[in-house]
């Protein structure tokens, strides 16, 4: 019988972030080939069972679109380690996912790509991390493709991130023309080796100096010299600042060629801290062998259509989580029992028995339970809220069909639930012409898929002119409804928001009315 300490201390549980075409989805693959459980076809993930295959982009539209749009929870073994990956969508639209995701992690891979260093869409990801303050680990991938020069990529990524960068491994060759490796930890060259099609593990040829000197030559020449650089600058890795998400340790590959993945899993055993105490709402910590708890940071329903059923994903934060066992919903302070809880990897799924803290379980068919509530044996407790962010596109959605409407409001609820878009309502209207809310406009092409491929009830959406949102409360909400410009509708937990035509018009009703409650969300301004 595991001790809830002792387990946590074997897990290490990160998200992986990146711009779209980075190479996130490829390292994700490859980490699970490292970790045995990807078949020897490349892009092949087995479950368990071997049934089955998936991959981390499960979703049909993500597959078509060859983005990832929604995040997905990995588990498997490496080294004496357990390993909980949870990838996540790198398209900046799908922030507020990621932002959920980020709160069930420790830390996170940031993957870059050689030639294009850090992208619009990376840098809004990484400001969600640094909200966190969650410790950094970087892979510069496709560096067996032209890129920046290796020290220059290395300025302009502190540049804009305001971390020290400390390469753990520095390449020999530019970008383009890579050789290898050299681990600044010993000194040791391991030398590029290409792998066809990426499926298998890169061999690991590694080299002497002196052997390496002669047989690369200027390439080999060229890197000592960066490396003395790096070493008279100090740029080493130092534990504290990057537990302290101030310096972030960086890695060279191609994860196309499973070049350099190995020292980068090893790092995330070395480096990434294991489940801790976890504060709760009132800043007290629940140590890791207080009786269990745990709280939902993402819910997703028909992940496999013969199901159709509803998961909520819960990370464990206390304790030892025990299939069967009966606990208390923290936000309705029912009963709640966990018979069915699964083990889920990427869109295949078996029972689980038992978890520990860092785990993440799968909650089948938990209909009351919500993004962001906690679960708790014995002893209460409350985590801090995940905050929403500022929706920036708002559009009203009708289905096409009136004879679809059972199906459209059951949709509609479903992806307000899941937080897919953010559905504001009209206290008059009701379901009829809901107004989705959105941080990016890709999340209403998904809203529009799966409400037509889920629940079959195809929509059709018209634009507003509204830009700004802010909360606000009855009274401002009454006094609102008579101003033009302006629009107040209800999410479904009774929030009011008020939608404004422009950031201008907000601030002149906000000068001209200073009793107003206009509220910005929490997180408004991390990603715009």
């Amino acid at each position: 019988m595991g001790i809830p300490a002792d387990e946590a201390s074997r897990r290490r549980t990160f998200a992986i972030i990146s711009h779209p075409d980075a190479g996130k989805t490829t390292l994700t693959e490859k980490f699970l080939l490292y970790g045995g459980a990807l078949s020897s076809e490349a892009g092949s993930v087995k479950a368990r069972s071997g049934r089955r295959s998936a991959t981390s982009d499960w979703m049909a539209l993500e597959q078509q679109r060859g983005i990832s749009i929604t995040s997905t929870v990995l588990q498997f073994p490496y080294r004496d380690c357990v390993i909980n990956l949870l990838d996540t969508p790198g398209h900046r639209d799908f922030s507020e996912d990621t932002y959920r995701v980020l709160a069930a992690a420790d830390a996170a891979v940031m993957v870059l790509d050689a030639a294009k260093g850090i992208e619009p869409q990376t840098l809004k990801l990484f400001e969600v991390c640094r909200q966190r303050e969650l410790p950094l680990l970087t892979f510069i991938n496709k560096w067996d493709r032209p890129g920046y020069d290796a020290l220059e990529l290395l300025d302009l990524i502190e540049k804009q991130i305001d971390l020290v960068v400390t390469p753990v491994t520095w390449p020999v060759g530019i970008a383009g023309d890579f050789r290898g490796v050299v681990d600044r930890r010993d000194g040791l060259f391991t030398r590029f080796t290409r792998v066809a099609r990426g499926a298998t593990e890169a061999p690991e040829e590694i080299v002497d100096p002196e052997r390496a000197a002669a047989d690369e030559g200027a390439a080999w020449e060229a890197a000592q010299n960066e490396i003395q650089l790096l070493d008279e600058v100090g740029a080493d890795v130092d534990r504290e600042l990057f537990l302290g998400a101030q310096s972030t340790p960086a890695f060279f590959g191609s994860a196309l060629t499973n070049f350099g993945v190995r020292k980068l899993l090893d790092a995330v055993v070395d480096l990434v801290p294991s489940p801790g105490a976890r504060p709760d709402a009132s800043g007290n910590h629940r140590e890791l062998d207080a009786p269990f708890s745990g709280f939902v940071f993402k819910v997703q329903a028909n992940m496999d259509p013969s199901h159709r059923d509803r998961i909520a994903f819960m990370r464990v934060c206390s304790g030892k989580f025990e299939r069967g066992m009966v606990i208390t919903h923290g936000t309705t302070g029912k009963p709640f029992a966990t018979k069915y809880a699964h083990q889920v990897f990427g869109s295949e799924r078996e029972t689980i028995d038992e978890a520990f803290p860092g785990d993440i379980v799968g909650l089948v068919n938990a209909t009351e339970v919500r993004v962001g509530d906690t679960l708790w044996l014995d002893t209460p407790v409350q985590f801090p809220a995940i905050p929403s962010f500022a929706p920036e596109y708002f559009s009203v959605a009708r289905v096409r069909d009136t004879g679809r409407f059972k199906q459209f409001r059951r949709g509609i609820a479903q992806l307000d639930e899941e937080g897919v878009v953010q559905v504001l309502r009209d206290a008059d209207q009701g379901d009829q012409a809901p107004v989705l809310a959105a941080v990016g406009p890709m999340q209403f092409d998904v809203a529009v898929y799966r409400l037509e491929n889920e629940f079959g009830a195809p929509v059709e959406l018209s634009p507003t002119n509204y830009k700004v949102a802010r909360r606000t409360d009855q009274p401002s909400a009454d006094a609102l409804r008579g101003m033009r410009g302006v629009r107040v509708l209800q999410r479904a937990d009774g929030t009011l928001m008020a939608l404004f035509e422009s950031q201008y018009w907000l601030e002149r009703l906000e000068g001209d009315n200073p009793d107003l409650v206009l509220e910005r969300l929490v997180a408004e301004g991390s990603i715009g």
